[in-house]
C-alpha cells in the first residue's frame, strides 16, 4: 500500500513509518517539522534501508495540502499523527490549538474526499476521557470534559471525522493512545522535543545525562498509592504496530461499523514514582528529582482496558515497563 503519514517524522509517526516499511509498504510523509527534524528520515532509512518520501507542508495551508495529494493522487490510506500534543502548553494557548489540530484535519478530510481516498487511521488519545468516574476505561467509557485543550481537540477532531464518515465513502478508525514511551531497538529514532520536554520519560532521561539539573514531579498529593498521577504506559514499537493492524482490518473488511475506537495501552497503570524507580533500576543510578506543584491540565489516573484491541484488531502491548525504560536510555545515551 502507498500510505500517506502526517506528522511522520515525529515521536510515533517515525516508528509507524518503520513498520510500514519493514512490511513493504510505501510511506509518503507530510511534516512541517516544528517539533521534528527532516533527519529522521535518514534514520529511518538506516534501519530500513528505504528512505521515506518527505513534503515539508503545514497542513493548516489548504493549498500545499492539496498539491501533496495531487501529486499523489493513489493514496491507499492516511495515518493522521500531525498535531500540537502538551497538555501545558495547550491551556496556556488555547486558540493556538484549536487553530493547529482542528484546522489541519479539516483541510486533510477534504482533501480525501476530493481525491477519494476512503481510509484513515486517526492518532487520538486517552484525554479524551478526561478525569474517569471508573477504572479501567473502556470504549464505552462516557466522555467527560477533557481536563486541557489539547484533549478536547482530540474530541473535536473525533466527532469530526465520525460525521464525515456518515456523509462520505470513508471508513475511521481512532486509537486512543495512553503514553507511549521508549525507543526503536536500534536506538537511531527515539523521542526527541526540541525544545524543554512535555513528557516524563525524556525529562527522565535528560536529566539522567545532565541536560537537566533536576526532575520536576507535578505534584505528590493525588488520591493515587503515593501520591503521583498514574498512567498506562507502553512501548512506542508497541503502538506503531497497532496501526498496521488497524490498516489491515480495514483492508480485510473487518470492520463493523464506519468509524471505530480502540484503546492502546497495557491494562497496568503506573504512578510517576514507579517511573522513577524503574529507570532508576535499567540505568543503575539515581536521579535528582524535586516535587513541585501540580501542572494544570493533568489528569489524577487513568489506564486502558485493552480487551477490545487484543481481541478485535489482534494487537497487545508486549515490552515490559523495565524494557520500555531501557530503550529510551539507550537512545539518549546514542544521541
Amino acid at each position: 500500500m502507498k500510505i500517506l503519514v502526517t506528522g511522520g517524522t515525529g515521536y510515533i509517526g517515525s516508528h509507524t513509518v518503520v513498520e510500514l516499511q519493514l512490511l513493504g509498504h510505501e510511506a509518503v510523509i507530510v511534516d512541517n517539522l516544528s517539533n521534528s527534524s527532516a533527519g529522521v528520515v535518514n534514520r529511518i532509512g538506516k534501519i530500513t534501508g528505504e528512505k521515506p518520501a518527505l513534503y515539508v507542508v503545514d497542513l493548516t495551508d489548504e493549498a500545499k495540502t492539496e498539491k501533496v495529494f495531487r501529486e499523489n493522487f493513489n493514496f491507499d490510506a492516511v495515518i493522521h499523527f500531525a498535531a500540537l500534543k502538551s497538555v501545558g502548553e495547550s491551556v496556556q494557548s488555547p486558540l493556538k490549538y484549536y487553530r493547529n489540530n482542528v484546522i489541519s484535519t479539516l483541510n486533510l478530510l477534504k482533501m480525501m474526499t476530493k481525491y477519494e481516498i476512503g481510509r484513515i487511521v486517526f492518532s487520538s488519545s486517552c484525554t479524551v476521557y478526561g478525569q474517569p468516574d471508573k477504572l479501567p476505561v473502556t470504549e464505552q467509557t462516557p466522555l467527560k470534559r477533557a481536563e486541557s485543550p489539547y484533549g478536547n481537540t482530540k474530541k473535536v477532531m473525533e466527532d469530526i471525522i465520525f460525521d464525515v464518515t456518515r456523509a462520505k465513502d470513508i471508513h475511521a478508525i481512532a486509537l486512543r493512545y495512553f503514553n507511549p514511551i521508549g525507543a526503536h531497538e536500534s536506538a537511531l529514532i527515539g523521542e526527541a522535543p526540541s525544545d524543554i520536554p512535555d513528557n516524563l520519560v525524556p525529562y527522565i532521561t535528560q536529566t539522567a545525562t545532565g541536560k537537566r539539573p533536576y526532575l520536576r514531579v507535578f505534584g505528590n498529593d493525588y488520591n493515587t498509592p503515593d501520591g503521583t498521577p498514574v498512567r498506562d504506559y507502553l512501548h512506542v514499537t508497541d503502538l506503531a504496530k497497532a496501526h498496521l493492524a488497524a490498516l489491515n482490518r480495514m483492508n480485510e473488511g473487518k470492520m463493523k461499523e464506519k468509524f471505530e475506537v480502540f484503546n492502546l495501552g497495557t491494562g497496568k497503570g503506573y504512578s510517576v514514582m514507579d517511573i522513577i524507580s524503574s529507570f532508576e533500576k535499567v540505568a543503575e543510578m539515581k536521579l535528582n528529582y524535586k516535587v513541585v506543584a501540580r501542572r494544570p491540565g493533568d489528569v489524577e489516573q487513568i489506564w486502558a482496558d485493552p480487551t477490545l484491541a487484543n481481541t478485535e484488531l489482534g494487537w497487545k502491548a508486549e515490552k515490559t515497563l523495565d524494557e520500555m525504560l531501557l530503550s529510551a536510555w539507550n537512545w539518549q545515551k546514542a544521541k
